[in-house]
C-alpha cells in the first residue's frame, strides 16, 4: 500500500496519469463531435427531402385538387420504393385516402410538426422520421423517410467508442510512461548532481543535452549557481588558508614581544617602542580583517540594491584628487584622459575603490620620475574600459593567473607594503558589475583594464 502511495506522490506519475486522462477525454470529445456532426448532416439531408415532397404534394392539392395530390403521392411511392418512403393522405376523420400506410399511426399526435417513430412495414419495425402537416379542407398529410440507416450509423459510432477509448487509453498510457521516463531521467540527473555536491564534490554539474528546453534552461541556471558557489567556497577556503598563513607569523611575533615585556620588562623607552610596534601589528591585522569583510560584502551581492547610473569621469576625478598628491610626492607624473558622458549602472563607492586600488598598485611599483596614466574609453561592446598604465616592473607571465587571488604577493611585491588584496577587490567589484579585469604587459610596466558592461 505504501509503495503505491509513494508512487502517486511522484509528480511524473501524476503528470503521466493526467496526460492519459486528457488523451482519453480528447478521444471522447472527438468521437462525440463526429457523432453529432454526422447525425446532424444526415438529418438535414433527410429533412430536406421530406420538406421538398411535402411542398410538392401541397402544391398539387392546391392546383389540381384531391386527385392531383393522390396522383403525386402514387408517383412518389413508385419513385422512392427502394428508399422506404412514407406517404399518407387522410381525410378530416384520419381515414386513409392515399399512401402506403393502412391506417393513421397512433403515435402521431394532434399537433403538426416533426416526429420520429417506429412504423411497421413488411412485418418489421423501422425507425422513421415523418412530417405531419395540415392541408386545406381538413385533410392531413404525413411524409417521411426510413432513418434506420441513420440510427445504425449512430449505433455504429457509439459501439466504436469503446474501441476508440481502449486504443486511446493504451496510447495515452504509453505516452504517459514515455513522458514520465523523460522527466525522471532529467530529474534524476539533477538529483545525482545535488547528491554529489552534498558529498563534497563541488565540481559536479547538471548535464545539458542541447535541446534548449525548460530542463536545459534549468540546468544552465543551476550550473551557473554551482559555478558561483564553487568560486565562493574556493575563495573562502583560500582566504582561510591565506589568513592562517599570513596572520600566524605576526600573531606569534606579537605574542613573543608581549610575553618578553611581561617576563623581563626593559627600560621605559624600550617598553614604549615595543608597545608602539605591537599596536602597529594589530592595526595591520585589523586592516586584513576589514579587507576580508569588504570582499565578503562585495561577493555576497548585498550592494546590488544601491546600483544607479554613475558618471565615471566624476568618480575617476575624485580618485585622482586623492592620489594626485601621493604621486607628486614620489615624483611620478599622473596623466588622465577622462571624457564626459561615459556612464555605467553600479555602486559609485565600489567603483571608486576599484580605481583607487589600481592606482595604488601602480604607485607602489612605479619608479621615481615614472609615469602613470588613467583613461576612460568606450568599449567595443558599448561598455566602458577603465585603463591604468604604469612603467614599473610589471608582472611575471607565470604569475599573471594568480595575481587576483587573495593574499597573493608576486615577486615584484616582495618586501613592499600591502596585504595582497588590492587586485582581489578589483576583481570582486568587476564580477559584481558583470565586468572583468584584464592585465597585460606594457613593456615595461603593466596595463590593467577594468571593463564594465553597457548600461542596461
Amino acid at each position: 500500500m505504501m509503495p503505491r502511495l509513494r508512487l502517486l506522490r511522484s509528480t511524473a506519475v501524476r503528470l503521466a496519469i493526467g496526460y492519459a486522462l486528457l488523451f482519453v477525454l480528447s478521444a471522447f470529445v472527438l468521437v462525440g463531435f463526429y457523432w453529432w456532426r454526422t447525425s446532424a448532416y444526415l438529418e438535414r439531408e433527410v429533412d430536406a427531402v421530406i420538406l421538398a415532397d411535402t411542398q410538392a404534394i401541397g402544391d398539387r392539392l392546391q392546383d389540381f385538387g384531391l386527385s392531383g395530390a393522390i396522383q403525386t403521392i402514387n408517383q412518389r411511392i413508385r419513385q422512392h420504393a427502394d428508399e422506404h418512403a412514407i406517404y399518407l393522405l387522410a381525410d378530416p376523420s384520419l381515414a386513409p385516402v392515399a399512401g402506403n400506410l393502412a391506417a393513421w399511426p397512433l403515435r402521431i399526435g394532434h399537433n403538426t410538426g416533426w416526429y420520429q417513430v417506429e412504423l411497421a412495414r413488411d412485418d418489421k419495425l423501422y425507425a422513421t422520421r415523418v412530417l405531419y402537416v395540415g392541408l386545406p379542407r381538413g385533410f392531413h398529410l404525413l411524409v417521411g423517410r426510413d432513418v434506420q440507416d441513420l440510427v445504425a450509423i449512430r449505433h455504429s459510432i457509439i459501439d466504436s467508442l469503446g474501441s476508440v477509448v481502449v486504443v486511446a487509453l493504451l496510447l495515452a498510457v504509453i505516452g504517459g510512461l514515455l513522458v514520465r521516463r523523460a522527466i525522471l531521467h532529467r530529474v534524476d540527473a539533477i538529483n545525482r548532481t545535488a547528491s554529489g555536491i552534498v558529498q563534497g564534490d563541488l565540481t559536479r554539474r547538471v548535464p545539458s543535452y542541447g535541446s534548449s528546453d525548460e530542463f536545459d534552461q534549468l540546468a544552465r541556471t543551476i550550473n551557473g549557481m554551482l559555478q558561483q558557489i564553487e568560486v565562493l567556497v574556493d575563495g573562502v577556503r583560500n582566504a582561510s588558508n591565506a589568513v592562517a598563513h599570513d596572520l600566524r607569523t605576526p600573531l606569534a611575533e606579537l605574542r613573543g614581544r608581549l610575553e618578553e615585556l611581561l617576563l623581563d620588562p626593559p627600560a621605559p623607552e624600550e617598553t614604549l617602542r615595543q608597545i608602539q610596534a605591537a599596536v602597529a601589528d594589530l592595526d595591520r591585522l585589523i586592516e586584513v580583517f576589514n579587507a576580508l569583510l569588504r570582499l565578503a560584502e562585495i561577493d555576497s551581492g548585498a550592494r546590488l540594491a544601491g546600483f544607479r547610473q554613475v558618471p565615471l569621469d566624476s568618480v575617476a576625478g575624485e580618485v585622482i584628487d586623492l592620489y594626485g598628491p601621493l604621486a607628486e610626492d614620489k615624483g611620478i607624473a599622473l596623466q588622465t584622459h577622462l571624457p564626459s558622458g561615459l556612464t555605467v549602472k553600479g555602486d559609485p563607492f565600489l567603483l571608486a575603490q576599484a580605481i583607487g586600488n589600481l592606482l595604488d598598485n601602480a604607485l607602489k611599483y612605479s619608479p621615481a620620475r615614472g609615469t602613470i596614466s588613467l583613461a576612460l574609453e568606450q568599449g567595443k561592446d558599448g561598455g566602458v574600459d577603465i585603463i591604468v598604465t604604469d612603467d614599473g616592473p610589471g608582472i611575471a607571465p607565470e604569475e599573471m593567473p594568480k595575481v587576483m587571488e587573495r593574499f597573493f604577493r608576486g615577486s615584484a611585491g616582495q618586501g613592499s607594503e600591502g596585504l595582497g588584496l588590492g587586485l582581489s577587490v578589483v576583481a570582486a567589484v568587476a564580477r559584481l558589475h558583470g565586468g572583468a579585469v584584464q592585465l597585460a604587459d606594457a613593456n615595461p610596466g603593466l596595463i590593467a583594464t577594468l571593463h564594465l558592461p553597457a548600461t542596461g
